[in-house]
């Protein structure tokens, strides 16, 4: 049994992310993890306490919400860690039944709405004076003058929305579509799919992709750090699977600028990429929870999930923001996706890579940099209970739900890309 360091105070975990209950329950932060498997490969970690079966989010949002309200209520539940795409939305809108109970650090909902809504997103980012794509609704361009990325409008669909979801229904939209000048696009069938007027962005050709992150208390920033990504789950985009810590000023003022002017409140992810032709950051889009890639921050020392305990419990003057640049680190599951992405996947905006050439660069920066999201030689069963999953695909669904210790809206379809 470790020590302690926190009594018996308790963190409801609402998914199997592997990396926050890892790092709480090093800490010495009882972890309770709420799931609707009783599977989940993050059961098996020294470092998760307990887990509590509780609905899905597809069994309806409502459900969702009053199953995690009811562990939340328990005593010895004194935090709250949002960790799936619907957690913002859930403990935004629901805030005062949550808060009732235990911490949880979120938006207020209407600044949620306006990072959850792409298109004012953008609107705020011209507020704050921070570049960003152009960005308008589908039905307001009558033609592509210029390579696009079209993409959800919201990420998130719900009532609070779009029309014609009631309080239980949500879908999540990661369909992108890449436009060239010219080209014969059914708005019918786009609109069909995405369920509402989507977006459409200007294509930005990439110097290099990064990621921001922060952790915010009230308008004031408590932590933040910065990765460059070289790799994601396609060749096309998609979430990182190999970063390297980095820290660029120029970042570092855009990513403040724009959630200074939010006067924002818990934690951001935003990805940016650097513009080829101007040198500036642009922002793609902002998460309001924790990140897939959270475990680069970590293996940097930059530990997101206690800073969050410590600003929820009133501690964030504990909170050590140093962390060591140029540490890099792999999702080894995504670096298979990226190869796979090389043979399966096209666009016809990004250049597909050789494939000899890709499994060399996957291969040698595994080698020389041996550092792994979920693969731990002091916890070790959690990587092998998921391998089991994979190889008979039990409740496959694990790995859209974040319960092999990433998260989905991070991630891209394989055949799509991001601008």
């Amino acid at each position: 049994m470790r020590r302690r360091t926190h009594d018996t105070r308790s963190v409801l975990i609402t998914s199997g992310y592997y990396a926050i209950v890892r790092s709480l329950g090093k800490n010495g932060i009882r972890t309770v993890v709420a799931s609707e498997h009783d599977d989940t490969p993050v059961g098996s970690s020294r470092f998760c306490d307990e887990l509590v079966r509780i609905p899905a989010p597809s069994d309806g949002l409502v459900r969702y919400k009053d199953a995690l309200v009811a562990v939340a209520a328990r005593p010895d539940i004194e935090v709250i860690a949002p960790t799936r795409p619907e957690d913002a939305y859930v403990f935004s809108k629901y805030y005062d039944e949550f808060a009732a109970h235990a911490r949880v650090v979120v938006q207020p909902f209407e600044m949620l709405r306006s990072v959850h809504d792409r298109k004012r997103l953008f609107e705020v980012a011209r507020e704050a004076g921070v570049p960003m794509a152009r960005t308008r609704l589908l039905s307001e361009v009558d033609e592509f003058e210029q390579p696009s990325i079209i993409k959800p409008r919201f990420n998130l669909l719900a009532g609070d929305y779009v029309d014609g979801f009631g309080p239980e229904d949500y879908d999540i939209v990661k369909q992108i579509i890449h436009v060239q000048p010219g080209d014969d696009l059914n708005r019918d069938e786009v609109l069909t799919e995405m369920n509402h007027d989507p977006i459409v962005q200007d294509y930005v050709r990439p110097a290099d992709k990064y990621m921001f992150a922060a952790l915010y208390d009230h308008g004031e920033a408590v932590a933040t750090f910065q990765h460059r990504q070289i790799r994601g789950n396609s060749y096309t985009g998609g979430g990182g699977v190999y970063r390297t810590a980095v820290y660029i000023p120029e970042l570092e003022a855009v990513g403040r600028a724009l959630l200074d002017h939010l006067q924002w409140h818990g934690l951001a992810c935003i990805e940016y990429i650097q513009d080829a032709e101007t040198g500036e950051f642009k922002i793609i889009e902002l998460n309001p929870r924790f990140w897939q890639s959270l475990p680069s921050a970590m293996r940097s020392g930059a530990d997101f999930p206690f800073y969050y305990w410590l600003v929820a419990t009133g501690q964030k003057h504990l909170v050590e923001t140093d962390y060591a640049l140029g540490t890099g680190s792999h999702y080894l599951w995504g670096e298979l996706g990226y190869l796979m992405s090389v043979v399966n996947d096209d666009s016809p905006l990004v250049e597909r890579p050789r494939l000899t050439t890709s499994l060399w660069e996957v291969v040698s920066s595994i080698v020389r940099e041996p550092r792994f999201d979920f693969l731990h030689p002091d916890d070790p069963l959690p990587f092998f209970h998921f391998l089991v999953h994979v190889a008979i695909r039990r409740h496959p669904e694990d790995r859209r739900a974040g319960e092999v210790g990433h998260l989905p809206e991070d991630r891209r379809p394989t055949n799509t890309a991001t601008t």
